[in-house]
């Protein structure tokens, strides 16, 4: 997600204006596992179109609906200007976090990555 809010508007509110690419995203978010995660390169390769820029968009716009605190950047940053509304997820769903350094900005956790990520296995049914 950008540094945009995630939309606070139920899913089913807007579904006939979603965009097919945009719902196959949104559904592909709500798939993922609570205390897992996958990246918008992750999301763009298992749907096989697009990239993690057109995810990421998506989420910007669509995401508020969907668990969107689990579609993230590679490095495991947090998101910017969300970081406090996702850790407070993170940490009830017991996703893996690597503590901040002294060096880190704001001294926040980072997604470990190696222990989060979600390859779309098992639970993801009707993968193409």
């Amino acid at each position: 997600m950008s540094e945009q809010s995630p939309a606070e508007d139920t899913r089913e509110g807007y579904t006939d204006a979603l965009p097919e690419y945009a719902e196959r995203v949104l559904g592909v978010a709500e798939r993922i596992p609570p205390g897992r995660v996958m990246t918008y390169g992750d999301v763009a390769e298992w749907l096989e179109e697009g990239g993690p820029r057109q995810v990421g968009r998506v989420m910007a716009l669509y995401g508020g609906a969907v668990p969107w605190w689990r579609v993230v950047r590679a490095d495991g940053v947090l998101l910017p200007g969300h970081e406090l509304r996702a850790l407070g997820h993170y940490r009830e769903e017991g996703t893996p976090l690597k503590e901040a350094g002294r060096s880190t900005e704001g001294h926040l956790p980072r997604l470990d990555m190696r222990r989060a990520r979600w390859d779309g296995g098992a639970v993801a049914d009707g993968h193409t």
